[in-house]
């Protein structure tokens, strides 16, 4: 599953049945607007690929664009040929969804990405939308076709039980992602399980795995049971594709680089130990606040965001009125 790149400390994984070689490691785009120093955060991403890691993650809400444009910044001067770059959008009509996929191209200085993404796929409606006549499906279906994206995934951190629906959904359509993302922790396995749930489905169909939330957004750690490294080891041991990772300090990118440059494949009994440390502070899931609480769920705050209801789903409602 592993690769040589020409960087010796960061190892490389097949994304799926696409082939494309990605770093273990990846520079999560959230904390790049979370950041008051906007130089660091261009630093950070360029430091980041000059060290290896080519994978990075975004997404067109994030800090109300400021994470796009400031690695739009970062990726000038020959910076984007040597990245993989991943955005998201939160549109699940048509309109909104090409809307906000040319938005976030303009944003980060660029004609295409290499993998764009639904974001926050957190409600059972939210396939049903993305699938519907004049959804957001056809939006990023266009754009591939007009060289914007080159890979098409989804995202959620709420429920593995929505996971499966969408890929669900997505066969019913005659469609199969070629990446997914979802949380991949040591508090994970014990409640609610995108790695018992979902983490099969993607390995039996060869679709791209995209660990996140290895640190719970720091909250796993006030548990005061796991290290960071412990928590980055236990995503890369599992089948990821990538673990991206929230970097809004130097420190925290090589930390990171550590992690993958010290990784290797953890013994039964390793895993063991270390899920026997969390099993206690993660049954509630009180430390994984994504999953139990609506704090994390921008679109729930925002629900214009995602545009408005498909037409004939307003023309069926006049007809039931």
């Amino acid at each position: 599953m592993q690769a040589s790149n020409g960087h010796r400390d960061i190892p490389y994984r097949t994304l799926g049945r696409t082939r494309e070689k990605i770093s273990v490691i990846g520079v999560g785009g959230y904390h790049l607007g979370q950041t008051s120093n906007e130089k660091e955060a261009i630093g950070i991403v360029r430091a980041a690929i000059d060290r290896g890691i080519n994978f990075l993650d975004n997404s067109w809400d994030y800090h109300d664009g400021k994470s796009e444009m400031r690695m739009g910044k970062a990726l000038k001067d020959g910076y984007r040929d040597r990245a993989f770059l991943m955005t998201k959008v939160d549109g699940r009509s048509k309109k909104e969804a090409a809307k906000q996929i040319d938005q976030s191209l303009r944003r980060l200085k660029t004609d295409h990405v290499d993998l764009m993404q639904f974001h926050e796929v957190i409600r059972f409606e939210d396939p049903d939308r993305i699938f519907a006549l004049d959804g957001a499906m056809e939006a990023f279906l266009e754009a591939k076709k007009a060289g914007k994206l080159r890979y098409i995934g989804f995202t959620g951190h709420k429920d593995p039980h929505v996971h499966l629906y969408m890929l669900e959904a997505a066969a019913r359509h005659n469609f199969q992602f070629d990446a997914v993302q979802m949380p991949l922790n040591l508090m994970d396995v014990h409640f609610r399980s995108f790695q018992h749930h979902v983490l099969p489905v993607l390995v039996k169909n060869e679709i791209g795995v995209l660990g996140m939330k290895s640190m719970g957004a720091g909250v796993i750690l006030q548990s005061k049971t796991v290290t960071p490294m412990e928590c980055l080891h236990y995503a890369m041991n599992l089948p990821t594709s990538v673990v991206i990772t929230g970097m809004d300090k130097m420190e925290l990118l090589e930390q990171a680089i550590q992690a993958a440059a010290t990784f290797r494949p953890l013994s039964e009994s390793e895993v063991a130990k270390l899920l026997a440390k969390t099993a206690a502070a993660a049954a509630s899931g009180k430390f994984e606040l994504f999953k139990t609480t609506s704090h994390h769920d921008s679109t729930a705050k925002n629900p214009e965001w995602l545009g408005k209801d498909p037409a004939e789903a307003e023309e069926l409602v006049k007809m039931v009125e």
